[in-house]
């Protein structure tokens, strides 16, 4: 075991993480299922799903009653849009997602404030 190893090792392979790689971490987000949908501003729909892993979250491609939130971005498919108001499950936009991960700017606070509806699910639209 020890040869096969040192051999993984040899050929580039990391049995750690550097600094830099662990530097910037957390667990914001740790035991929630995130779907993506739509289009953002500030970050492209990979480096969404980057900060998220960075964050302790898991990346999911359905919605789900697993399902923690959908990031919603502009132009979210009305297909997901209604199976999420269907299971419950809350829409968080770009600048709220940016504050939970602690990102948020002051140009993102200027941003359109989402609302809690009576049932308490969070609404951007």
């Amino acid at each position: 075991n020890q040869e096969i190893v040192e051999r993984l090792r040899s050929y580039g392979l990391q049995m750690q993480l550097s600094e830099e790689q662990i530097e910037g971490t957390s667990e914001k987000l740790s035991g929630k299922s995130i779907v993506i949908s739509g289009v953002f501003a500030k970050h492209s729909r990979d480096e969404y799903k980057a900060l998220i892993e960075k964050n302790g979250g898991k990346n999911v491609g359905s919605i789900s009653g697993k399902t923690s939130f959908i990031l919603a971005g502009e132009n979210m498919g009305p297909s997901k849009l209604q199976k999420a108001e269907k299971l419950g499950v809350p829409l968080v936009d770009e600048a709220t997602f940016l504050e939970m991960i602690g990102e948020a700017s002051a140009e993102s606070e200027s941003a359109t404030t989402p609302t809690v509806a009576p049932d308490g699910q969070l609404s951007l639209f």
